[in-house]
């Protein structure tokens, strides 16, 4: 009953007011169910170093919602390790990417997708290029829309400088090396083991000049040595960033290689259900039209709401959305292969190649078609990632019944490239086959290499297309192999069999150090070639 306006008579409720108040009632319920309603609360954040930025909207937060965040900053792959490593000290996450923590979950044997998370906005990794520098890749991309090969291809050249976080601790780091992988391996899925088997970025780090741990560090060491470098690979929202500043000399020009890019969403992660009321009223109030305004006008990441209107810095269309791998193993293996290339140890493969009778005409000119093609002149996505690269040590070693002819260069620039096309475009071939011989000179010089230099990372490709007739047998080869030094026999051959050249001797020589055997007969030389690129230990 309640009391009618101007009276003290009572007015029975009908039962569709009754039924109205009833429902107010369970939304009212619902609204408040795990009994903290709109009390002030503070919340212990763990949160990716990049989302500092954040900042001067969160006393923004605490008079809208009554939430005080307390943050904690760490660096996204530091922040994932420790919530994996124990009990959770904080009560939400919010990092760039909640990926990798899906991994080491998975890996760990726990459930996979984790605690309750909501993405709060959006920003891909991209390439940060000096104008002019991006107008002369384009000058080579054939559809002038720039690609990760691309990138790879001036890299390895030397025509390439740029900064980018390291992946070991920075998500925007970890996002581009798995941009740049996917995009060698060419599949257009995830990365798999077998996909990242054989180190295919060489010539890609050959270029990474400057890095730091963290995305803001990176984006201030660029602003300080721009004039030594070409570009930067981050956050396109630190990109815009740094543009807007006004603190560079060169504003950067964005690109979205066109093979594809990794999003990071920036997940809010519940780490303690206690205070889901509250996280439902943050999240709710980050996602809110008004507040994803805000984020993107101040931060320049884009907002969850694909229909809110963009500011004109965030308009360009994102391309291709690559997908993160589901295997830690893929992860491990992709960050063990960076670590070796900023390890700075030599890499040099030694090539032995088959120069008898037999491979006059087609064959040899399909081998000098190879070598122009690994000295840069394949212009296909593979080749690109497969060619030889700045620093590289390059042994050429003709072989007949003898060893013909040997050259050996270290890749610094065009002139390097052109002796070993020399040595290759040679006329001098042999009657006889020696391959075994030709192997044990090999690893006699792959000997003298890392005694010199223990550091190296030497490997050796034997390409042959016939039996083997003269000089010693396969056996006496791996009785000499057997006796050799540790680091020697460390080092791996990658056998090429080419027209009638015995599988199962090749395929058992290169088993035998560790390597594999690439067969040409169902697949251009070259491709076989590129097959065994990267592939050392």
């Amino acid at each position: 009953m309640t009391a009618r306006p101007g009276n003290g008579r009572l007015r029975r409720r009908t039962p569709a007011a009754l039924a109205l108040a009833a429902c107010l009632c369970v939304l009212a319920a619902l609204t408040s169910c795990t009994g903290d309603g709109d009390e002030p609360v503070t919340l212990r954040v763990l949160a990716s170093s990049e989302l500092a930025d954040m900042e001067p909207l969160l006393d923004e937060l605490h008079r809208d919602t009554g939430i005080t965040l307390a943050m904690e900053y760490q660096g996204t792959v530091e922040a994932t390790a420790s919530l994996v490593g124990g009990p959770y000290r904080h009560d939400l996450a919010w990092l760039s990417s909640s990926r990798p923590f899906q991994l080491l979950l998975k890996e760990a044997g726990r459930r996979p997708d984790g605690p309750l998370s909501t993405s709060t906005m959006r920003s891909p990794v991209a390439v940060g290029l000096k104008p002019e520098v991006a107008e002369r890749l384009r000058r080579t991309a054939p559809d002038g829309q720039l690609s990760w090969a691309d990138l790879a291809d001036a890299a390895a050249a030397g025509t390439l400088k740029y900064a980018m976080a390291d992946p070991r601790s920075s998500n925007s780091g970890l996002a581009a090396l798995v941009g740049v992988a996917t995009a060698a391996a060419g599949t257009g899925g995830a990365l798999r083991p077998e996909d990242v088997s054989c180190d295919r970025l060489r010539g890609f780090f050959a270029g990474h000049a400057v890095t730091e741990d963290s995305s803001g560090r990176l984006t201030d060491a660029y602003a300080r040595g721009e004039d030594g470098l070409d570009g930067l690979i981050t956050y396109e929202s630190e990109l815009l960033a740094l543009n807007r500043a006004g603190t560079l000399r060169v504003p950067l020009e964005l690109v979205y290689p066109k093979d594809g890019i990794v999003l990071s969403d920036y997940p809010l992660m519940l780490l303690d259900p206690a205070k889901r009321a509250a996280y439902d009223r943050l999240t709710a109030w980050l996602r809110s039209e008004p507040v994803q305004r805000k984020i993107m006008e101040r931060t320049l990441r884009r907002p969850v709401d694909p229909g809110l209107t963009r500011v004109p810095s965030l308009r360009a269309p994102l391309g291709n959305a690559l997908y993160f791998p589901d295997s830690q193993a893929v992860v491990d293996r992709l960050l063990a292969d960076y670590a070796e290339a900023r390890s700075g140890r030599p890499a040099r493969v030694i090539f032995l190649l088959d120069f008898s009778g037999s491979m006059r005409g087609e064959r040899i000119a399909g081998l000098r078609t190879t070598m122009a093609g690994l000295s840069g002149a394949d212009g296909s996505r593979s080749g690109k990632f497969a060619r030889f690269h700045q620093g590289e040590t390059v042994t050429v070693v003709r072989f007949g019944g003898r060893v013909l002819d040997e050259q050996t260069v270290t890749y610094t620039g065009a002139a390097d490239l052109e002796r070993l096309r020399a040595t290759v475009a040679d006329d001098g071939f042999d009657a006889s086959t020696a391959v075994w011989s030709a192997l044990d000179h090999g690893y006699r010089t792959a000997a003298d290499a890392v005694a010199k230099d223990a550091g190296q990372r030497v490997s050796i490709v034997l390409m042959t297309d016939g039996e083997n007739n003269a000089g010693m047998s396969l056996d006496a080869f791996l009785a000499r192999y057997a006796a050799l030094p540790p680091a020697a026999r460390a080092v791996r051959t990658y056998t090429v069999r080419y027209g009638e050249a015995d599988p199962r001797e090749l395929d058992r020589a290169a088993r035998a150090t560790g390597g594999h055997m690439a067969d040409a007969t169902g697949q251009s030389l070259l491709n076989a070639f590129k097959e065994i690129r990267g592939c050392h230990e």
